[in-house]
């Protein structure tokens, strides 16, 4: 890297804090969404009933169940991007959830109308894996904090209790979910670092890089970090690409989630260890977010410390306000 090249890279602005939105309460509307992939019916059904199980009216948008020629899209760009938009901007919808991932995301995110969004004010908004996209859409466009967290159809949160009560207690007593951490959590690099939580599905930040309205660094954030499915050489593509984009210069702490699927873990770790040790910053691995079997929820665009040491991540003030 050229010094010019460094200077340019280190004079990007930190990751802000964003607008957080308020918690939920006993008898809010929650919208439910599908931006991405198709959804079962029955694995929404399911879903909803644990939705309802809370105290929360579900309303499902029109599109949800609809079903892309492509086979892997729930229903056309537009009607997914209307769903959202529509849902986000009805006054009586106290937040959205979406109803699952798998791809499709990027093909709706710049047909969303974004600032009739930013108009109808900040609300609570919920997913994962492909929803990454969404997330970073929500932090730049809106200056919106969101929610890292399992979706109504996904398998773990229908198959899984302390899944259900951790998003639950983040939306609803979000002083309570305050302090991450997990019985898998490890230290990769030791230290303490304190910044704003970005990030979610790998993958989906590295696609993200030179889209019109991308993140432009990861520059004082906590980054949190998990994908599917990926081998070896392809995560090392992928978390390359970022390194070399300088998405990654100034990041303050890495927290790595779940590799589900992914090659043995002893070679995911390696890598990491490779890529990211020579970053110098705090690493945690193995948080228990993302595609695993049991899954914590996790605040993005929240002010934070990372002790890697103690394998904690605190945020300084509640995810929802």
């Amino acid at each position: 890297m050229s010094e010019s090249t460094a200077a340019g890279r280190a004079a990007r602005p930190p990751v802000p804090a964003l607008t957080r939105p308020r918690r939920l309460r006993a008898g809010d509307r929650i919208g439910i969404v599908a931006p991405s992939g198709p959804v079962p019916g029955e694995r929404l059904e399911a879903g909803l009933d644990i939705v309802r199980g809370w105290g929360l009216e579900p309303v499902v948008a029109p599109h949800v169940l609809d079903k892309h020629p492509s086979g892997y899209l729930a229903g056309a760009d537009h009607d997914r991007a209307q769903d959202l938009r529509d849902l986000w901007c009805d006054p009586s919808i106290a937040a959205v959830l979406c109803a699952r991932g798998g791809y499709g995301v990027q093909r709706m995110v710049d047909l969303v109308d974004w600032e009739a969004m930013r108009a109808a004010g900040p609300k609570a908004f919920i997913g994962y894996s492909d929803i990454t996209a969404l997330h970073e859409a929500f932090a730049t466009r809106l200056r919106m904090a969101t929610v890292h967290g399992p979706m109504a159809a996904a398998e773990t949160f229908l198959q899984d209790g302390p899944t259900q009560e951790h998003l639950r207690r983040t939306l609803f007593t979000p002083e309570d979910t305050r302090q991450l951490t997990s019985a898998s959590a490890a230290t990769l690099v030791p230290g303490t670092a304190s910044g704003v939580t970005l990030g979610g599905c790998v993958s989906l930040l590295a696609s993200d890089l030179g889209t019109p309205h991308a993140r432009p660094s990861a520059a004082g954030g906590i980054l949190i970090l998990e994908d599917v499915g990926e081998e070896t050489y392809r995560l090392d593509r992928i978390v390359t690409q970022l390194l070399r984009a300088g998405w990654l210069d100034g990041v303050a702490g890495v927290v790595l989630g779940s590799w589900q699927d992914c090659d043995p873990y002893e070679d995911v770790r390696a890598l990491f260890a490779d890529l990211l040790g020579g970053l110098g910053v705090p690493i945690v691995e193995e948080f228990g977010f993302g595609h695993c079997p049991s899954t914590l929820t996790v605040p993005l665009g929240v002010p934070a410390v990372l002790d890697a040491d103690a394998r904690t991540l605190t945020l300084d003030v509640p995810a929802l306000v």
